[in-house]
This record gives structure tokens, sequence and C-alpha cells, in this order.
């Protein structure tokens, strides 16, 4: 679990992900007691697997050191409300955090998009923020609903997924669709996007388990080649 957790976070910190110590991936224990997730005071691109622990869901640490984050109720109550989800992901990326911010809806204008959309992707608007309580949890917990992605508005982003691969391809995916959004906006004119027929039909095609689990390795190798 630790060295999966350590993979996710470098991977998200070489994708654009990193805020300083900020943001974290979990995986479920697969004992059912708690999550696996990073170390507070960490940044996303520091994490070994020693700087990842175990913490219940009352917050308390059963394994391994270190402070602990205090938005764990992200993990804890999203994975107490949908035994289909296996990891959490919460991060900060620019891109993401600006579209949320201006209120427009993510639109299939890339490929990107199609993994989430239709139906649109949930906005979480009780507060901006941390979310250090269990009540606040089950509030993100609730507004996500059964879908892989939510804008914290003014916050960041979570996604989730059957495992840290999945949730973690999501997250990086989310980016770059919001990225080109922005970007398409920013050109003016009249900006085009898919149907949802046709967004439906993209995401079946481009987005099997087979290919999130090969752009998975794409990003390990990724990180092995930067090391050398």
């Amino acid at each position: 679990m630790q060295q999966l957790v350590s993979l996710a976070s470098r991977a998200l910190a070489a994708q654009g992900h990193d805020d300083l110590i900020w943001g974290h991936a979990s995986v479920r224990d697969p004992d059912g007691r708690g999550v696996w997730i990073k170390a507070a005071e960490w940044s996303l691109g520091e994490v070994s697997p020693d700087r990842v622990h175990l913490v219940d869901d009352g917050g308390q640490v059963l394994s391994g050191t270190g402070a602990r984050h205090s938005e764990y109720p992200i993990h804890t109550e999203i994975m107490a409300a949908r035994p289909d989800v296996g990891a959490v992901v919460h991060t900060h990326p620019r891109y993401a955090v600006a579209l949320a911010a201006t209120g427009q809806p993510l639109r299939p204008v890339s490929h990107a998009a199609n993994m989430f959309v239709p139906p649109a992707v949930p906005r979480f608007t009780l507060t901006a923020d941390l979310i250090t309580t269990p009540e606040l949890g089950k509030h993100v917990a609730a507004e996500l609903g059964e879908r892989r992605a939510m804008f914290l508005v003014n916050h960041g982003i979570v996604t989730v997924g059957p495992d840290l691969r999945a949730a973690t391809v999501a997250a990086i995916v989310l980016e770059r669709a919001c990225h080109q959004q922005l970007l398409t906006h920013s050109f003016g004119g009249w900006p085009t996007w898919s149907d949802p027929a046709e967004s439906l039909a993209k995401r079946a095609n481009i987005y099997s388990e087979r290919a999130v689990n090969a752009v998975w390795d794409h990003l390990v190798r990724q990180l092995d080649n930067a090391a050398g």
C-alpha cells in the first residue's frame, strides 16, 4: 500500500498537481482498518513509502509515522459511502480550480472531458474551507454521489476509482480537460463540444480499464526515466 500511494503521489506531482505540502491520495486498507495516505508536511513529489501511514475512520494513525492530514475525512467518508471506491485523490490543480471558480460546467471540447461528462461534474459549494470533520466529509461524499470526480469550488478536486491507478489517472485527465477548456475559451469565437451521445461513445472507446491501466504504466515509466 505504501509503495502504491508513493507512486501515485509522485505521478500527480509530475503532472502538475503539486501544491507545496498540500494534496493527498489514499487507498482503502484491505483489512478494513481505514486508509493508507501520505503523511502531512511533505509535498506530493516527496512522498516515499515510509511517508505513507494508515489512518482509521476517527483520524488515528495506526501504522507509520508523521503528522496526519487534517482532511482525512474526505477519504474516509467517501469510502464509507461508496463500497465500490478503493481509492481517493484530492489535489489543488490550477486549471481545475480556475475553471470551477468561473462557474462554467466542464464541456467535452477535447477527449479528456469525455471521461467525466455527461452527466455534469458535481460542484461542492457548502464551504471552500478545509474538509476537517466527518460531518463535512459526509457532505462531500453526498455531493459526489456515484460520480468519479467533483469540483470543490475555490478549493480543489476529488477523484475516485476502484483502485488508486484509476483515481490517479482520473485526476490527471480532469486537469487536462479543464486546461483545454480554458485554452479554448481564451481564443474567443463559438466553442464547440461533443453532444452527450458522442461523449458516451468516446468514453467507451478511449477510457477502457485496459487503457487507464496503460496510462498508469506510462506515468510510472516517466517517473523511472526522470530518476535516471
